[in-house]
C-alpha cells in the first residue's frame, strides 16, 4: 500500500470514528423530552426522609438531584426513548452519575451516585408530577 492510499484509509478511518461517538454528545433529550413540566414531588425509596419537591421547568433539572441549580459538564452515555443516562461534574462541588427511566411523561425512576460535599451519596428516587408550579411564571 502507498503512502498515500494508506493516508487515505487513515483519514477515512478516523472520519467515521468521529461520526460514531458524535452522537453520544449531542444535547438531544431523549427520553426527558416526554416529562411534563410542572411541580414534581422527588421520593427516596428506602429512606425515612420528608419527600422533596421542585418546580420542574426543563427535565433535565432532573439529572442533577444531588447538585440542583449548579451549573455542571455532563456527558450522555445513553440517550434513548425511554432512559438517559449521563454523567456530570460540578468542579469543587462534586460529581455524579444519572440515570433516568421514564416510565410516563408523570412517572420516572432515577438512579444516582457521586460525590456532594466531599460526601459519597448513592440514592434510588421515584419521581411524581403532581401538579402545576406555584407560580405559573415558573412553569412556562
Amino acid at each position: 500500500m502507498t503512502r498515500s492510499a494508506f493516508n487515505s484509509v487513515l483519514l477515512a478511518t478516523l472520519a467515521g470514528i468521529s461520526s460514531v461517538s458524535a452522537p453520544a454528545q449531542a444535547p438531544g433529550m431523549g427520553a426527558l423530552a416526554l416529562v411534563e413540566r410542572g411541580e414534581w414531588e422527588l421520593h427516596e425509596l428506602g429512606a425515612t426522609t420528608p419527600n422533596r419537591r421542585m418546580c420542574v421547568t426543563d427535565a433535565r433539572q432532573l439529572l442533577q438531584p444531588e447538585h440542583p441549580g449548579q451549573q455542571c459538564k455532563r456527558f450522555i452515555v445513553e440517550n434513548s426513548a425511554q432512559h438517559m443516562t449521563v454523567t456530570y461534574d460540578c468542579a469543587g462541588a462534586g460529581q455524579g452519575r444519572t440515570a433516568v427511566r421514564v416510565e410516563t411523561a408523570r412517572l420516572v425512576q432515577i438512579t444516582t451516585q457521586g460525590v456532594s460535599g466531599g460526601s459519597p451519596f448513592s440514592r434510588t428516587i421515584e419521581g411524581r408530577r403532581v401538579g402545576a408550579c406555584k407560580s405559573a411564571a415558573l412553569a412556562r
